[in-house]
């Protein structure tokens, strides 16, 4: 059965029907002739002899009337009830509360409850949604930066994706969202053992920033816990692009900790010219020695109590700890050993670096490849 095409009829032609009735054409034909249905026939009639109006608000009982004005009213409480605690609070909460509530009460009428104009409604919902998609971008940027990155490296972050934004709004929004970088805390500083007295003098002179690759290299290590114990972990960095090119982990802090860093270096350790280190005894014994002396690397040692000739190895290390080590439990070796080469991948590849330009410290290494060739 095909379902009946609903009709619709003008005041105009109503009017006609209900004349051509009053005229005396009998109420059977008009129905027949018109193709009408009884009920709208005799609604019409009804309407013209009560209001002389087809409009249903023109024909509406007082009992009616009063209904509709009852829940004009209870509507008008239910949204002055579930928007009252909003009514006192700032425009940016009054905008919400109307955002989430347009698809219940109109606009205009919320706007007037909160005594808010229109026109600011709509200027601020139109800011916020450009607000919710740059606290979005934010958002992923700090999570897909392991938590680590502030302001002003998702500054830069948000830069590269054609938003310019300030540090301060940044600042705002990651406030509103509780994003709190890994460097808002203080971290634990263990202290330094007794060092050595060996004569080696400070051969590289503070001259941390180098032109050539893995000219320079320094080291230096720090405390991890691993299973209620502590454990170690060496970094060997080159100053060039301050990329983290040897590392290890284990439970002595020896020289046989350094002797693996050292051994996981790729390439050519003769291109190695300077090796500099604090006075730890782990970095100046016989077994460094010979392998420093196999491929020709002549020692730097900082000055007795002088931390801020290896400024860049204490500098990484402060961000490896804050970065990798602050919250982190380890309850095995393998396991820290398999979390640390994934961070030292993504502190290589994707960590932008301040000192670097912004960039990481392989997209360093090949934009300056590119500009020697």
């Amino acid at each position: 059965m095909t379902k009946r095409e609903r009709r619709t009829f003008t005041q105009e032609f109503k009017q006609q029907m209900v004349q051509l009735y009053m005229n005396g054409k009998p109420r059977k034909d008009l129905i027949q002739e018109y193709s009408l249905t009884p009920s709208s026939l005799d609604k019409w009639i009804s309407q013209y002899k009560t209001s002389g109006s087809f409009k249903e608000s023109d024909n509406r009982s007082p009992e009616e009337l009063e209904l509709i004005e009852l829940r004009k009213q209870l509507k008008q409480l239910q949204m002055e009830n579930d928007i009252f605690k909003a009514s006192c609070a700032d425009t940016r909460t009054k905008v919400n509360v109307i955002k989430n509530n347009q698809h219940k009460y109109s606009i205009s009428a919320m706007c007037k409850v909160l005594q808010l104009s229109r026109s600011t409604y709509y200027y601020e919902a139109k800011e916020r949604a450009s607000e919710d998609v740059l606290t979005s971008k934010i958002m992923e940027i700090f999570r897909s930066n392991r938590q680590n990155y502030g302001t002003r490296k998702i500054k830069v972050e948000l830069k590269k994706q054609g938003h310019v934004v300030s540090r301060r709004r940044i600042g705002r929004i990651m406030n509103e969202q509780g994003l709190v970088s890994s460097y808002t805390i203080a971290q634990f500083k263990p202290h330094k053992d007794t060092c050595n007295d060996s004569t080696v003098q400070n051969e590289l002179n503070r001259e941390f920033n180098q032109k050539q690759e893995r000219a320079v290299v320094v080291s230096d290590l720090t405390y991890v816990r691993v299973n209620q114990k502590w454990n170690y972990v060496c970094l060997f960095v080159d100053l060039f692009n301050r990329e983290i090119i040897g590392f290890s982990a284990g439970p002595n802090k020896d020289a046989q900790l350094v002797y693996r860093a050292l051994s996981s270096i790729h390439g050519d350790l003769n291109r190695i010219n300077l090796f500099h280190t604090d006075r730890g005894n782990e970095f100046k014994n016989k077994l460094i020695d010979e392998a420093l002396a196999t491929f020709k690397i002549k020692r730097s040692l900082s000055l007795k109590g002088c931390p801020y000739d290896n400024a860049v190895a204490e500098a990484t290390f402060k961000i490896f700890k804050t970065e990798f080590v602050k919250g982190r439990y380890f309850d095995s070796l393998e396991e820290l050993e398999l979390e640390l080469m994934d961070y030292i991948h993504w502190y290589n590849h994707i960590r932008i670096h301040g000192t670097l330009n912004y960039t990481s410290p392989i997209q360093y290494k090949l934009e300056h490849l590119k500009k020697v060739v």
